[in-house]
């Protein structure tokens, strides 16, 4: 008896001790399970395409206001080096990044955004992304063919004080957005936007040509055209065709191109040389964001030159294609 009674103390505190070894499991447990539910959690993206440069301040300035709104948000830089107010090129720019991003993403675009009568600023939900841009033209050739789910024109500047700049205005509307906030509160839904008449790719009544223009030039100096390849393939009907570079020389068969290539290197599948002997040709291609690229081959602009350079061509050019 004496020794059941000296017993229980031992097993009293082994019980204990039991209890309170599954309740630091079961702490631990609930501790990671919430350190993984706050990693998880979605941060807002917000990004940015600016033709600001960045010699001066403006980038900077611009990702320390949205941090001051939203300092949890995630800042990704697609381009600063947009051509002063070039609409086209941001928009090109713009549209071979935006899909490689989640749903949900905010797209801040300042490129030509001075706020005046003729350039309003609008938020576009489409494909549930979020475009904030003057109402210039950019996102009509950015959506050229879709119809965007809502669009409004914002008209909260004035809620601000004289000393808040228009951009002050699109980082708020961007993390007003970003923090789930309804685009009603922001602005009024409107359903049109700005159309870009000018540069628009042209097919010939008897369907032999197909226009377009050269709407960007690459770091590797490769032209890229505005003519996407659904365009191409609807056009041809299976038929030859030949690229014309320059409506100058369109006779001189050797400017011209006859191939378009799946990738650079395809130059030289058919020929009877290591790829080396190939730096240099001119090519044809339809780029990751479908649209048709004129390259030399392993070009350097700042050493044997590239398509810009060597075949003399420039924004807004005309780049021909004749079917037969």
């Amino acid at each position: 008896m004496f020794s059941i009674f000296f017993l229980m103390p031992n097993i009293i505190f082994q019980i204990v001790e039991k209890l309170f070894y599954r309740m630091s499991i079961l702490k631990l447990i609930f501790l990671f399970l919430l350190a993984i539910k706050i990693v998880s959690k979605k941060m807002p993206i917000i990004t940015l395409t600016t033709d600001y440069g960045i010699k001066d301040h403006f980038v900077g300035a611009l990702k320390g206001k949205i941090i001051s709104e939203m300092p949890e948000a995630n800042i990704v830089d697609i381009s600063h080096y947009i051509d002063p107010f070039n609409i086209f090129e941001a928009a090109y720019i713009l549209e071979s990044a935006w899909k490689s991003f989640p749903k949900g993403t905010i797209h801040l675009i300042g490129v030509d955004m001075e706020l005046n009568l003729e350039n309003q600023h609008i938020v576009m939900q489409w494909n549930d992304h979020f475009f904030i841009a003057a109402d210039n033209g950019i996102l009509s050739l950015l959506c050229q063919k879709f119809i965007p789910q809502k669009i409004v024109s914002i008209n909260v500047h004035d809620r601000f004080t004289d000393k808040v700049s228009d951009i002050d205005v699109l980082v708020r509307v961007a993390t007003h957005i970003a923090k789930g906030g309804l685009m009603h509160i922001i602005g009024t839904e409107i359903k049109q936007i700005k159309e870009v008449t000018t540069l628009k790719p042209m097919v010939a009544e008897n369907k032999n040509t197909l226009k377009g223009y050269v709407i960007y030039i690459d770091h590797f100096g490769n032209v890229v055209v505005n003519i996407t390849k659904k365009m191409f393939e609807e056009v041809r009907q299976n038929r030859d065709f030949e690229i014309i570079l320059n409506e100058k020389y369109k006779n001189q068969r050797k400017s011209n191109i006859k191939t378009i290539h799946q990738k650079y290197s395809d130059i030289g599948l058919k020929g009877t040389y290591a790829l080396k002997n190939y730096e240099g040709e001119k090519l044809a291609v339809f780029n990751e964001a479908g649209y048709l690229e004129i390259a030399i081959f392993r070009s350097n602009p700042a050493t044997v030159g590239s398509a810009k350079t060597l075949l003399g061509l420039h924004y807004r050019d005309v780049i021909s294609i004749e079917f037969k």
